[in-house]
């Protein structure tokens, strides 16, 4: 097993990040090189939270052979200076037997490894993803023009960063007490941008290990819970109504310039690459009344510069997506405020049959028929749902209590405070490896969840969102790249704390991770290590409080922004037109659902008619080829008596008369339309003969 644990969660955790990334980018609309860039960012932070507790477990297993190894020279020492007395006996020290973890990774993998993932990762979020970020938001027509508002829009973040650079480095120059060498210049890099990291790390982990065990918890509640979509319907009906009048008003813009800018214009070109980026109904519209071959005249009104066009370029690019991300959003949320009424109706039912409103026209798969059944979905969704919320929010909170105890106590080695380094130590007595990788992925996956989820829950001005079902835009996308490959650095470092696996934190004498050994001695900023690193993140007890009592939201509010609140009569009349805006598309939607199966309905009735009437015409048919073929069968040659009898028939029939009033058309098209045809068999073959 050596090595192959790593290179199946290499293989596990890239397929993870394409999977979100799918959910949250569209592979078909976006530029590859914004889904290449976010989805190595995504693979590589995931790839650090997955591969640390191998890190873990490898170097538990080195601390073991070192230790005996220790145990083996002294004991060897001790003999040595007590051969000389032969009163003194020779002490027999028992050595530890170490067991190789399942998962071991060979020396010298592991520090490449963390080198290659931890400097492409930095790389990504300091250097790439800023200018890929301008890039995507760009409206330049042409990669240079994209490229070169990209480096405008970056001067000044790179130039702050790079005169801060230049003056430590001054300092550093000047100062006769400072000999540092290059690897404590880059040893200091690193303490930075974990410094930075950190900071925003534990204001993100205190909002996070309160909200999300509340968050279960309300779910649990089915009334509140609805009460919450309704103000969500009301806010987000607000949105997607803003989103449409500024379509409306930035196709306004573009219909002007497209009227102005006509075929053989040198502009004309940024013109069509505006109109591809439009709703095809804006297309048609928009091109409906134009005239192509219009020439343009230089004398005439005053055409827009290519720099205006860029900005407007920009913002249908931004109008676009917002409208679609909206209309998106707001199906989502019919449906979930559908299924939830449909809960709290099904709740009084006898029948113990959960029966949805709007059912789906597919046909259920082999789950829902024999599993998922509608009985299983009512105990499922009436009766457990609700206690396995609330099992989960107790569990969850359990966790987060123990995290915010583990970050106030892990500096404390005598006597050691922190639960995970207890419950680690514990486990490295008996070395079992599978507990300690497992102890290390819950708590690392836990700590992720709880930053990662907030960090997906920012909303700034609808200009940075994360949005499911492919409505993430690019600049999004890479936004939360970038955070984090800022963000989960220190996260470990400071998970690797919190176990006493980091000795610049703990000042214990063992083996460091390999992770570890890449950061450097962070003995190099004292002040850093001895104090930021160990009393900030006590300052999350302060933000868990704040967040229990909603004091964010509250400010929020007061400052004009409606956020969820049960006390607050705008919350109440939010609510209120909230539920009717779901019962107007409730009706909307049930009167589509009766058009549908009244059209579906006369559509099997006229194909089971058809298929009937088509039926009896062919049986008709097949009788008919049958006697004809009979009669063919059976008749001979026409006797002499049969020729007198025709010809004593056909002297009683009367003449035609061809003046009469009926034309002969008409007899022709009677005759076509199949009247004649309905007649006897024998009266067709006595005219045959005629």
């Amino acid at each position: 097993m050596s090595g192959m644990a790593l290179a199946l969660e290499v293989v596990v955790v890239f397929f993870l990040a394409l999977f979100l990334l799918h959910r949250y980018g569209d592979f078909r609309k976006q530029q590859r090189m914004v889904l290449f860039a976010t989805l190595l960012a995504w693979f590589l932070c995931f790839l650090i939270v997955f591969i640390l507790p191998l890190d873990v477990s490898t170097t538990i297993y080195n601390q073991c052979k070192i230790d005996n190894q220790v145990h083996l020279v002294t004991s060897n020492t001790f003999n040595l200076d007590n051969s000389s007395n032969s009163s003194v006996f020779p002490t027999q020290r028992v050595l530890k037997t170490c067991h190789k973890p399942w998962s071991y990774i060979p020396d010298g993998i592991l520090p490449v490894f963390w080198r290659v993932v931890y400097w492409t990762s930095q790389f990504l979020t300091w250097l790439l993803i800023p200018f890929m970020q301008s890039y995507a938001r760009s409206g330049g027509f042409s990669i240079s023009g994209k490229i070169k508002t990209a480096l405008i829009e970056n001067a000044i973040y790179y130039g702050t960063y790079l005169l801060i650079f230049c003056s430590l480095l001054i300092y550093v120059a000047v100062s006769p007490q400072w000999h540092l060498s290059w690897y404590d210049l880059r040893t200091i890099g690193i303490t930075a941008a974990n410094t930075w990291g950190l900071f925003l790390l534990v204001l993100l982990l205190g909002y996070g290990l309160v909200e999300i065990p509340r968050s279960y918890w309300r779910a649990s509640c089915h009334g509140q819970l609805l009460a919450k979509t309704y103000f969500k319907a009301a806010k987000l009906m607000t949105e997607k109504a803003d989103a449409e009048e500024n379509l409306e008003d930035v196709m306004e813009d573009v219909r002007t310039v497209n009227e102005t800018i006509k075929y053989n214009h040198p502009l004309r070109k940024c013109i069509d690459t505006i109109l591809r980026k439009c709703p095809v109904e804006y297309q048609e519209r928009l091109g409906r009344n134009m005239d192509d071959y219009e020439d343009f005249d230089d004398k005439g009104n005053p055409y827009p510069s290519k720099n205006s066009l860029v900005k407007l370029h920009k913002r249908v690019i931004y109008a676009v997506q917002r409208h679609n991300r909206t209309h998106v959003q707001w199906q989502i949320l019919l449906d979930e405020a559908f299924h939830l009424e449909d809960v709290a109706k099904n709740e009084t039912s006898s029948t113990h049959q959960f029966i949805h409103s709007f059912p789906t026209a597919e046909p259920p798969g082999w789950i829902s028929k024999y599993l998922y059944t509608p009985v299983v979905e009512w105990y499922w969704e009436c009766v457990f749902r609700r206690w396995c919320y609330r099992v989960l929010a107790v569990v969850l909170c359990l966790f987060s209590a123990a995290v915010v105890w583990s970050e106030c106590t892990f500096f404390s080695t005598q006597p050691i405070l922190s639960l995970f380094a207890v419950f680690i130590q514990l486990a490295e007595r008996d070395y079992n490896y599978v507990y300690i990788e497992m102890a290390c992925f819950v708590t690392i996956f836990f700590l992720c969840y709880c930053v990662y989820s907030t960090v997906f829950r920012i909303r700034v001005f609808n200009y940075y969102y994360l949005a499911p079902h492919h409505q993430t835009d690019a600049y999004s996308l890479q936004f939360s790249g970038m955070l984090f490959c800022r963000l989960t650095p220190p996260l470990c470092l400071n998970f690797l704390g919190v176990i006493h696996m980091d000795s610049a934190i703990s000042h214990q004498q063992r083996q460091q991770t390999a992770y570890t050994s890449i950061m450097g001695s962070m003995q190099v900023l004292s002040f850093i290590a001895n104090g930021f690193y160990i009393y900030y993140p006590m300052l999350i007890v302060l933000l868990c409080i704040a967040t229990y009592f909603s004091l964010g939201t509250r400010c929020l509010n007061l400052l004009g922004f409606q956020q969820f609140m049960g006390d607050n009569y705008l919350t109440s009349d939010l609510v209120d037109e909230g539920r009717e805006l779901i019962c107007r598309e409730r009706r909307k939607r049930q009167r589509t659902e009766d058009g549908e199966s009244r059209r579906r309905d006369w559509r099997e009735r006229y194909t089971d008619q058809r298929e009937r009437y088509g039926g009896r015409n062919r049986s008709a048919y097949s009788e008919l080829k049958e006697a004809d073929s009979s009669s063919t069968d059976t008749v001979k040659a026409p006797s002499r008596r049969d020729r007198s009898d025709k010809a004593e028939l056909l002297k009683d029939v009367e003449p035609l008369d061809f003046n009469a009033d009926e034309p002969l058309e008409t007899d022709n098209r009677r005759y076509a339309g199949g009247h004649y045809l309905s007649t006897s068999a024998s009266r067709a073959h006595i005219f045959d003969d005629v």
